[in-house]
């Protein structure tokens, strides 16, 4: 470790400070790192420099506390608040709910964080808060988002003898914890050289010239480039994730962050360094200042989203909208889902080999950075990560001691929202089974994507060699047969699932399959055969027959180019399904595996754009797109997905059902555009909402998906985030006696104070 870290470091903090002329410990490493005193400048002030009237993203708690005689005997004695809300949901049917009782939450929007009663509130972190003490405390990040939470003591029961003992999840203290929380964006638009930052730019600017950072006037529209380059480069130490010790009140039952814990932030510099596993980046990268790093190790982690909590203890952060901050490396696709090709010179022409453009687009935020040292390849971004969390942010994974971070470039390249690991009843690994991770492709047309290890875990393993299983495996994805293509959530012909306790809405069921994404795949592909007449491509997409592996590598196949390598495929996951017809699905937020019954959860959040691909598969030549209808789905939907067999390692068939649709208005029971899921302790569907206050103009907020209704799928509204903020990133303590949720982005399109209090 320490010759790791020894390597990054060195390359980094001086440099920094000559280079980027800023305070470097901005957003640093962990609290307790004397290399934190390096660099130019000096900070002396750690609490009072954060502009408190500006909108911060935050995280928040929302702990049990019923004090309240409500004469029902199931709310009074309920001891979580899971059970909480579930006996609420049968008084409010059975009409016993005491007059004026706020349950389900009003469907109003405010600027303040609100809970139903019961519940008490505080905020745990904001941006920009020190995680430490002193003037080189990291500091937590901008627009927080995926919360996992470690129970003080979840993992006692591990030892190197008998291997990994019982999962993070549910198992630890609910009073202590450590948490992970992703950031993954700054708000609103950076400053130029004639332009003023605005919104969370400008919020972060203004800490910097309080910092002494900056010296400028920061709301001119006059700036030098190398203060907006200390803006630019301050912005990477912003996004990543932050690893924090948190603490209950007893008394008061407030969450508050232990700054005298050795609390780390990773980022988007290269103080953070990952390898990438299974993927061949089209170069070897090189640190922030020009120093070339050891083949196959990334610099930073960044758009990062939701994720995953693995049953060993480490933490998938998910790399989303990576194309905002070095380019897009699939840029054949405009927001329409049009593919480009009009020219000799596009990369996924007709007839030519598919080639991205992996270096950087200087018109991004990143890319637009003075000294190109800065700039980093696009196929560096993009991957789910498995962070271990705790370790030094220079600690790349290495097999030898199954210690560090690294991308999971086995599961390819797109623009990972999440990911959910297969498991047994007790949220563990079942010994004699591979290891099954599912995520979704956050894009409108994206996939949902399942990786299968190659080697199975067995009971007895240590942590290091259930990580060295994740070196190897099988990429598939999921193809909706009888999802209808022109809305993406009506279901054509089935009937309704057959499941017990009426899990599902009675919406009808579909049946899909799962393809083996590979070059060598012997899998049919979905459009096999099927006529591309007048599309202004080629003739056809092959015979009945044609595999999986022979379209792909057929430089005319459904119009794209060739795939001449799993490699290639790998980097550009979106286009490769395209080219094989997988059905376009509606922006898959999250998936989240139910243990208790082996149904896998599906969030779409919506889409109201046109398909690349028609009902067969087939891609639309460009004109003809322009005309075709759009998808007219903006309030999303909660599908169900259970394996054949019930079997995660299965390889062929799948059902599926629609469990909830999303609504339009304000009565009490209307909700639209889900995100983050939420499966509780004992199976039950919760779930977060970005783009309620969009649609329906009420606060975007946390919701209980009940399902035991026959026919019916209800969410009833917990909490809510102040308005045009979204609710994301929400889990549960291990005793799911505190709900934690990441309120993103507050005010960003509406006037806001939030976390202040207005006067």
């Amino acid at each position: 470790m320490n010759r790791k870290l020894m390597f990054s470091r060195s390359l980094s903090y001086a440099a920094v400070a000559m280079l980027l002329g800023f305070v470097v410990c901005l957003t640093g490493c962990s609290g307790d790192d004397d290399d934190d005193n390096n660099g130019g400048g000096s900070s002396t002030s750690t609490v009072n420099t954060v502009p408190t009237s500006d909108p911060l993203s935050s995280v928040v708690a929302a702990s049990f506390d019923n004090p309240r005689n409500t004469g029902i005997t199931a709310v009074d004695n309920a001891n979580n608040i899971a059970d909480y809300v579930k006996a609420l949901v049968a008084a409010y049917d059975a009409n016993a709910l005491p007059a004026g009782f706020n349950f389900p939450l009003a469907n109003t929007s405010d600027d303040t964080f609100r809970s139903i009663p019961g519940l008490k509130n505080s905020i745990v972190a904001r941006w920009l808060d020190p995680l430490g003490y002193g003037p080189n405390a990291p500091r937590f990040g901008a627009n927080c988002d995926y919360i996992a939470y470690f129970g003080e003591g979840w993992d006692n029961d591990w030892s190197d003898e008998t291997g990994i003992g019982r999962a993070p999840q549910w198992n630890g203290s609910g009073e202590a914890a450590w948490i992970w929380v992703n950031h993954e964006y700054v708000s609103g638009n950076i400053a130029t050289t004639t332009s003023a930052p605005d919104n969370q730019w400008l919020t972060l600017a203004t800490f910097m010239k309080n910092e002494g950072i900056l010296t400028n006037d920061v709301t001119s529209n006059s700036w030098a480039q190398q203060d907006v380059d200390k803006l630019n480069y301050a912005a990477r130490r912003q996004l990543g994730g932050s690893w924090v010790r948190i603490v209950k009140d007893p008394y008061s039952l407030e969450w508050k962050v232990d700054r005298a814990a050795p609390n780390v932030r990773y980022d988007a510099t290269s103080n953070t360094l990952a390898r990438i596993e299974g993927y061949t980046p089209s170069s070897v990268d090189h640190d922030d200042f020009g120093t070339n790093l050891p083949n196959g190790i990334a610099t930073g982690i960044n758009s990062d989203c939701s994720g995953g909590q693995s049953p060993w203890g480490t933490v998938v952060t998910c790399e989303e909208n990576v194309q905002d901050w070095f380019g897009d490396l699939e840029n054949c696709w405009t927001s329409n889902q049009q593919f480009t090709h009009t020219t000799a010179t596009d990369a996924f022409a007709a007839g030519k080999t598919v080639s991205p453009t992996y270096t950087t687009d200087t018109s991004t935020v990143f890319g637009s950075h003075s000294d190109t040292r800065t700039h980093h390849k696009r196929d560096i971004y993009g991957f789910p990560v498995e962070m271990d969390p705790g370790e030094f942010p220079s600690l790349w994974y290495e097999d030898s001691d199954g210690r560090g971070h690294r991308k999971l470039g086995v599961m390819g390249r797109c623009r990972w929202e999440n990911v959910t690991f297969a498991t047994g009843t007790d949220w563990g690994l079942v010994s004699g089974e591979p290891i099954v991770i599912y995520g979704g492709d956050d894009r409108r047309g994206g996939r949902i994507f399942k990786f299968i290890t190659s080697s199975n875990y067995t009971s007895g393993m240590s942590r290091d060699e259930v990580r060295g299983l994740l070196d190897s495996g099988t990429l598939y994805v999921a193809h909706f047969d009888n999802l209808d293509n022109d809305t993406g959530y009506t279901i054509n012909g089935g009937s309704a699932p057959a499941l017990s306790g009426s899990l599902a809405t009675g919406s009808g069921q579909g049946t899909g399959r799962w393809i083996e994404l590979s070059v060598s795949s012997t899998d049919i592909a979905p459009n096999a055969g099927q006529s591309l007449a007048g599309n202004g491509y080629v003739t056809d997409v092959g015979t009945t027959g044609t595999t999986v592996g022979a379209a792909l590598q057929d430089n005319n196949y459904n119009g794209i180019g060739a795939y001449t390598s799993d490699n290639l495929l790998l980097s550009s996951l979106f286009t490769a399904c395209t080219k094989i017809g997988v059905k376009e699905l509606n922006r898959p937020e999250d998936v989240e595996w139910e243990p208790h019954n082996g149904i896998l959860y599906v969030a779409f959040t919506n889409h109201t754009r046109r398909t690349a691909l028609d009902a067969n598969g087939v891609l639309y030549d460009p004109a003809t797109q322009a005309t075709t209808s759009a998808r007219d789905d903006a309030v999303g939907s909660i599908f169900g997905l259970i394996e054949n067999g019930r079997d995660p390692s299965n390889t062929g068939n799948f059902t599926f059902w629609r469990a909830w649709r999303g609504t339009e208005g304000t009565t009490a029971l209307e909700a639209a555009d889900p995100d983050n899921l939420v499966i509780d302790r004992d199976g039950g569907v919760w779930f977060g909402t970005d783009g309620n206050f969009g649609r329906n103009g009420t606060a975007d907020a946390f919701y209980y998906l009940d399902l035991t209704t026959s026919g019916v799928g209800r969410a009833f509204r917990v909490v809510a985030t102040p308005s045009d903020a979204e609710c994301t990133g929400p889990c549960f303590a291990s005793d799911m006696n505190t709900i934690f949720a990441s309120v993103q982005h507050p005010g960003e399109g509406q006037t806001s104070t939030w976390p202040t209090e207005r006067e």
